[in-house]
């Protein structure tokens, strides 16, 4: 699981809340977590690779959302490495683990371990997170016509910068003057948790403002290819409506117990004895969301597998020198099934012998398919038929 409280253990002069949960049957909490991240990434590896039966889908040249989509599962596969060895760890070697930060020590690589691992951890899912948000701001600029694989390294240097830039700067807070001896308080430790939490947050507020306008994007797109609004475009337009809700639903599924703990366990730290019978329920709670944390966090990865690409089976396809692209959505396989011939009644007089105005309307309805196939993650979807089938694709 990825929690700020990772870090704050690693002091030796840790605060009672974070103690409270990091001490409370480790050992099952460890197994735990190992159990889920390994079945994470079994599947997501499973769901990743290629598949036989499955036609090849040609990626738009200038996708950069499928890009977004590969880096997002490896931050969680590689993340959910992180989580499997630290428990690891953990369960099989106590003894190494109770030298963590122990005051005036001599045996400096607990807290090496310790740091490392946190860090590896936090540095992973917060990338991630940042990926996310950067599919949302891609996908909106895909409808816009102003994304391509040009800003896959503006998209880089966001993600990678800013998980790094943040936790080596809440990590310097939390552990100023030196790991040995933290400052005493909550205070210093404020900044490391809002670092943490910042690109959770972002994604959680950000994101679904920017997919609500993308779906408005997409339906006016959607009507502005022939100038009325069918029920076949409606369909699609719904699918990727309901791809994005899968999307934050399965982020706000993993991620929501983190906020709920944190909150729990800040209001223990400010009170006077955490101990007390009437904070019973509370110390309950967060031990519950605790062990809720250990479970959901490390199974994104495989939750998001099949929220971007559906299930892909299990029928594995070992032949790599068919270069396949196993990274392609089918998040609107159903939809691709379905032929969306475009209506007979179109008002447009497709028989203009123009060919300035056959060429204009030709670039015009393709610069529309590749939008919607870079939006789908290049299936040949119904974007595809419908041009082929469309007037224009045929007059011209």
């Amino acid at each position: 699981m990825a929690s700020p409280r990772l870090e704050t253990y690693c002091c030796p002069n840790r605060d009672i809340a974070t103690q409270l949960v990091l001490t409370f049957q480790p050992e099952v909490f460890c197994g735990l977590c190992i159990g889920s991240a390994s079945v994470s990434l079994l599947l997501s590896i499973l769901q990743l690779l290629p598949k036989q039966g499955q036609s090849p889908r040609k990626m738009p040249k200038n996708s950069s959302s499928s890009t977004i989509l590969l880096f997002i599962s490896a931050c969680d596969i590689l993340g959910g490495l992180g989580i499997i060895f630290r428990s690891t760890v953990w369960i099989g070697f106590p003894d190494f683990v109770a030298n963590i930060s122990v005051v005036n020590g001599t045996d400096v690589w607990p807290s090496v371990f310790c740091v490392g691992t946190a860090m590896w951890i936090q540095i992973l899912y917060s990338a991630g997170f940042w990926w996310l948000f950067c599919y949302a701001v891609d996908s909106y600029l895909v409808v816009r016509r102003s994304a391509g694989l040009s800003t896959i390294m503006l998209y880089h240097m966001m993600t990678w910068g800013l998980a790094i830039l943040l936790c080596v700067e809440g990590i310097f807070m939390l552990y100023y003057p030196s790991i040995a001896s933290c400052e005493n308080g909550l205070q210093h430790a404020i900044p490391h948790y809002i670092t943490t939490y910042a690109p959770l947050l972002l994604v959680l507020v950000g994101n679904p403002i920017i997919f609500r306008r993308t779906v408005t994007a997409v339906a006016s797109l959607l009507k502005g290819r022939q100038g009325i609004y069918t029920e076949n475009e409606r369909r699609l337009g719904t699918e990727i409506q309901i791809r994005f809700f899968k999307i934050m639903l399965v982020f706000i599924i993993c991620w929501s117990s983190n906020i709920i703990n944190e909150s729990l366990l800040f209001y223990l730290e400010m009170q006077p004895d955490i101990n007390g019978s009437r904070l019973k329920n509370v110390r309950n709670a967060a031990l519950i969301t605790w062990i809720i944390m250990g479970v959901l966090n490390p199974m994104q990865g495989f939750l998001f597998t099949l929220a971007f690409y559906g299930w892909t089976g299990w029928n594995l396809n070992l032949k790599w020198q068919r270069r396949e692209i196993p990274w392609e959505s089918m998040s609107i396989s159903a939809v691709a099934d379905h032929a969306y011939p475009s209506p007979v009644g179109s008002s447009v007089n497709y028989q203009n012998n123009n060919p300035d105005a056959k060429t204009t309307a030709v670039a015009s309805s393709q610069q529309t398919d590749e939008a919607l196939s870079r939006l789908s993650e290049g299936n040949i979807t119904s974007a595809d038929r419908l041009s082929r089938n469309s007037p224009i694709y045929q007059g011209w």
